[in-house]
């Protein structure tokens, strides 16, 4: 499982466990989802120096945790114990975008993101802002 990290997490690795894991939370990965995985880590200043091909090894891990029993807890273990508190929100807004990337909240996404808001301590106001913009961001007509 998380036996072939190279290296402990980095943050920006938390940053793309906690993307992956939302959209792996309905067992289905769409491409809008990918996209916005991607545009986020070639776009976003705490990507500048990111290895592209972590991404692959965070994907798997996230794979490897999904499919055992207590594998999310774990994952979040990973998550609290790599990534600065500093970063949790950026973490789960981050998580709310890839959610809204397809135009839809399904039930396991709104789950992961409660999850998510409960295990990185996130404050319902702050919460409830950080949903707000990325629901304004991915409006269509």
């Amino acid at each position: 499982m998380t036996d072939q990290i190279p290296h402990p997490l980095s943050p920006q690795d938390c940053l793309v466990v906690v993307m992956i894991a939302v959209s792996a939370s309905d067992e289905t990965i769409r491409t809008s989802e990918l996209v916005k995985i991607e545009v986020a880590i070639n776009n976003l200043p705490i990507f500048a120096k990111y290895d592209l091909d972590r991404m692959r090894v965070m994907a798997q891990t996230v794979f490897d945790l999904f499919s055992v029993e207590e594998g999310l807890d774990a994952l979040f273990g990973l998550v609290r114990d790599n990534l600065p508190e500093a970063l949790f929100e950026t973490a789960y807004a981050l998580a709310c975008d890839v959610a809204a990337a397809d135009g839809t909240l399904d039930e396991a996404e709104l789950r992961i993101l409660e999850e998510i808001r409960y295990e990185l301590n996130i404050d319902r106001l702050h919460a409830a802002a950080i949903e707000r913009g990325s629901r304004a961001r991915h409006m269509t007509m």
